[in-house]
């Protein structure tokens, strides 16, 4: 028996399906589909009249994110809305970061929604879903990563912080930061100062933040 199809939707995240790792099986468009049907099997009504069915995400190992001396990679401690994994997808790519680590539990995973927000990152970025976050930093750090914490109160600012060489940036969920054992995984915690009345930016706006300070430091820019 075939397994079982994934929709994606939106002219952006079809077209880099297409150019991407997953086999489109089947394409719907506005000129051949009316817009309530459209709606129904994009589960949306964001599809810009462009639904694709696609195989199953291509999950990656984590392993061997850290494969390179240089690596990049992020880290999301349960993070559970489909817009802010897209949008760090999409910022993680536009960055040239080596992957994505995400928890299997209390996470949102590679969704349709996902793929939208991640204006279709999600198809060259390598994602991993982890079953124990603090466990694999532990074993990121034994593969001779440097592993920091984003946290709001941190003494450390990040752009004090040396964020070359192999190197895991980890953000906590919304509203809760970073758990406890997590956070005591971590090297060290930084922070990202901010001059405005809101205590802290939203966990997409600070990976993006860190991903191309780690970026400029590295003389990518």
């Amino acid at each position: 028996m075939a397994e079982r199809g994934e929709i994606v939707y939106g002219r952006r995240p079809v077209a880099e399906a297409r150019r991407g790792r997953r086999r489109v099986r089947r394409v719907w468009t506005a000129d051949d589909t009316e817009a309530g049907e459209l709606n129904r099997i994009a589960g949306s009504p964001e599809h810009q009249g462009i639904v694709a069915e696609v195989d199953p995400y291509p999950y990656a190992d984590a392993r061997g994110l850290l494969d390179r001396p240089e690596a990049l990679v992020v880290a999301l401690d349960e993070v559970q809305d489909p817009h802010n994994l897209g949008a760090v997808a999409r910022s993680a790519e536009a960055a040239g970061a080596d992957g994505l680590v995400i928890t299997a539990r209390r996470s949102v995973s590679v969704t349709p929604a996902v793929v939208k927000a991640s204006a279709g990152a999600t198809e060259h970025l390598p994602i991993a879903r982890v079953a124990n976050l603090a466990e694999w930093l532990a074993a990121a750090k034994d593969a001779g990563a440097w592993v920091y914490g984003a946290e709001a109160k941190a003494e450390a600012p990040y752009a004090q912080t040396d964020l070359t060489g192999k190197v895991v940036l980890v953000l906590g969920s919304e509203g809760k930061g970073l758990r406890r054992l997590v956070a005591e995984r971590c090297d060290a915690l930084i922070s990202i100062p901010v001059q405005g009345r809101v205590a802290s930016l939203n966990v997409s706006a600070a990976a993006a933040a860190l991903l191309f300070e780690a970026v400029r430091q590295r003389g990518r820019v």
